[in-house]
């Protein structure tokens, strides 16, 4: 049964398909440079024509016999160019025969070389058609007419290199006469049925095909044999059961206008028609694919409409660019009233209210500029329901472009807010009243810290006094004994200077403390990485004996606040990394940051110091808490708390992660130097924009 080349209306562009197209298409292109270098270098002359004798190709053989060069311009284009004027006229009537039957008897007659003279030559024709039946080209091949002696070493050459030929070619060629006695078989047919083209060549074409193939194609045999061309595909299986798929034609062989035998000739498409079969079950699954995509767009569709349909304090409709409605929804209708004929075409305008009194945005068309330009668009103010009565909206325009950003229209979602502007109008008499009572407690509060201010001064004027005279009476006595003091003596002395200045220290962090919370915040851009290198510079110059590896995050971003303020809390911060670190022979500190999900960033200082149990740190960051006894590590307790209250006044936060034994990191949030600054417009915004 005869089955299309290539499925109709498949194409294919698959990553397997075009592997296979290339792979095909190389493996012809070497076949066919393989066939032309050989025909060039054939030891006969070989030609090829269209219907009008133009000549397609000539080979090198014959262009030498003739005397000319390729490049030559009085190279001969034609088959009535390149004979002898007398045999033209018959030159042509054997093309036409040619054409019309697809057999031509060969002529001895006379080229004309290059200077002139003629050579004695015997020109032989075979036609070339399409799998319609219509003539090609032709194919012509010139032999040296020469004494009768080498008549039969020519043809010997002829046939040797016919079989050449035939041999490097992928088809699998036949020559058959008209009792079906094999010809002729190139290796490719022989090696078929496991022959040589020898053992062929005298069998039956009973002897060769299969019973059960040969009653196949007996009746296409005997077309071609009545003298019609026969092109077909056919299903093959191989002796390992691979199936196999080629391309079938049947040409008869006219001589004298009689068929004398047929041409067969097979071309294995067996990987084409396995790609074909890639792309129909790739296109029946996309297919499916597409239905099912399609039932659910539809089912999404149907969804989408009854939740439109049925909200009740919310419309959708949608307009063009340049507000006018083109759908009206039934939510849209329940709201305003309106029917779906009495909008459909009108400007969304007839929807607004003309008195807003200040209240909201009242230029339409300003607003639908804004929605296409910024995408969305928010309004608020009066709206009209069709019996003429007013009610508080909220409005929300949206551009709605496709995939290549063009403009489809906007939708707009209105909100019923009638209550809600009832309610806001009381909240704006509440909050008057709030504001009014937070600026007399502000007043209250004013007086109190300056009441703080005050006990502050005097606390720190009247304890460091004492602590100042306790510190050089200590020293005036350490003097006074000498080296001839009692040890036990000079242990109460040290423990005495060591409280006192302790003490002091400690006054100091209260009032630093206290004044942290009352210091006004200079905010302004603060570069973290020379911040930090200030910083870590001090500290290792500190700590020279000490080995630590500093592991400083490469592009640490720049923040908002106060400089100085920032250093004091990441040098606090560091410092109790580099002294939680002491009891390790290599210490390792680590700087870096993240971006906070919820906005600013995120910074984390690590080290691999002795850590602290976190589940007993309730007091982490209160003042002269610690976590560790001040025999083991220095301090006062301090540090934590004013970088606590440094990072809470820039309107961060600051944890702890840790384990006793396992370091310690903590984290700290910053705002971030670098956001896009939010629009803010006020109220009456567009009104604003619209005298702009």
């Amino acid at each position: 049964m005869d089955t299309p080349i290539c499925p109709d209306g498949k194409d294919t562009a698959a990553p397997d398909c075009e592997r296979l197209l290339k792979e095909r298409t190389h493996a012809l292109e070497t076949a066919l440079q393989s066939a032309r270098s050989l025909c060039d270098q054939a030891s006969c002359g070989l030609l090829s024509f269209d219907a009008g004798q133009q000549f397609t190709h000539i080979n090198q053989t014959l262009l030498h016999w003739l005397g000319h060069e390729r490049q030559d311009s009085s190279l001969p284009t034609s088959l009535r160019e390149l004979v002898a004027p007398r045999w033209r006229e018959q030159v042509t009537a054997q093309v036409e025969q040619l054409r019309l039957t697809g057999h031509a008897d060969a002529l001895e007659l006379e080229l004309v070389r290059q200077d002139g003279s003629l050579l004695q030559a015997r020109l032989s024709f075979t036609p070339v058609f399409d799998s319609e039946g219509q003539f090609q080209l032709g194919n012509g091949l010139v032999t040296e007419v020469m004494k009768n002696s080498g008549a039969s070493a020519r043809n010997d050459a002829s046939e040797s290199l016919l079989r050449s030929i035939t041999n490097r070619i992928p088809a699998r060629l036949a020559y058959y006469d008209k009792d079906l006695i094999c010809r002729f078989a190139n290796d490719a047919h022989a090696s078929r049925y496991g022959k040589q083209p020898e053992e062929m060549v005298g069998s039956h074409l009973s002897q060769v095909v299969r019973p059960e193939i040969l009653s196949d194609i007996l009746p296409r045999v005997a077309q071609a044999l009545s003298g019609q061309a026969q092109t077909f595909e056919a299903e093959r299986v191989a002796a390992d059961g691979t199936r196999n798929y080629f391309e079938v034609h049947y040409i008869p062989d006219f001589q004298n206008g009689e068929v004398e035998g047929i041409f067969i000739e097979l071309h294995d498409i067996s990987e084409r028609r396995r790609t074909e079969e890639f792309v129909l079950h790739a296109n029946q699954d996309l297919e499916e694919r597409v239905r099912e995509r399609s039932a659910e767009l539809f089912a999404s569709e149907q969804r989408y409409r009854l939740m439109v349909d049925a909200i009740q304090d919310y419309c959708v409709y949608f307009v063009d660019e340049n507000g006018t409605v083109t759908e009206w929804s039934e939510s849209a209708q329940r709201l305003h009233g309106h029917t779906h004929a009495q909008m459909v075409g009108k400007s969304y305008e007839v929807l607004l209210s003309p008195d807003n009194a200040g209240e909201d945005e009242i230029d339409p068309g300003q607003v639908l500029r804004l929605a296409k330009a910024h995408g969305q668009w928010e309004t608020r103010g009066w709206r009209l329901r069709e019996d003429g009565s007013r009610f508080w909206a909220h409005t929300v325009l949206t551009a709605l472009r496709n995939e290549v950003g063009e403009l489809q229209g906007l939708s707009s979602i209105t909100r019923d807010m009638t209550a809600a502007k009832s309610l806001e109008d009381v909240m704006n008499d509440l909050n008057r009243e709030l504001e009014k009572r937070v600026a007399e407690r502000t007043q209250q509060l004013v007086a109190a810290n300056k009441d703080l201010d005050v006990f502050s001064h005097m606390v720190s004027h009247d304890l460091r006094a004492p602590l100042r005279h306790i510190a050089s009476f200590v020293t005036l006595l350490q003097e006074e004994l000498g080296e001839n003091a009692d040890p036990l003596v000079r242990q109460y002395q040290n423990a005495i200077a060591k409280a006192s200045k302790r003490m002091s220290q400690m006054i100091e962090g209260l009032l630093e403390y206290a004044r942290l919370g009352r210091v006004a915040i200079e905010s302004q851009p603060v570069p973290l990485a020379p911040l930090l290198d200030g910083v870590i510079a001090h500290l290792k110059q500190e700590n020279a004996q000490r080995r630590i590896e500093w592991v400083i995050d490469s592009d640490l971003p720049i923040v908002r606040g106060d400089a100085m303020l920032l250093a004091q809390a990441w040098g606090n911060l560091l410092d109790n990394a580099v002294k939680y670190t002491r009891t390790r022979d290599e210490a390792r500190i680590e700087v870096g940051w993240k971006v906070n999900p919820v906005g600013g960033r995120t910074f984390y200082i690590t080290d691999n110091g002795v850590g602290f149990d976190l589940e007993k740190a309730h007091n982490l960051f209160v003042m002269f808490q610690r976590q560790h006894h001040s025999m083991d590590f220095e301090g006062t307790g301090t540090g934590l708390a004013l970088s606590q209250r440094i990072i809470e006044r820039h309107g961060g936060r600051i944890w702890a992660e840790t384990a006793p034994g396992e370091g310690c990191t903590f984290f700290f949030t910053l705002p971030f130097d670098g956001m896009e600054p939010e629009m803010a417009f006020p109220e009456s915004a567009m009104a604003e924009l619209s005298m702009a």
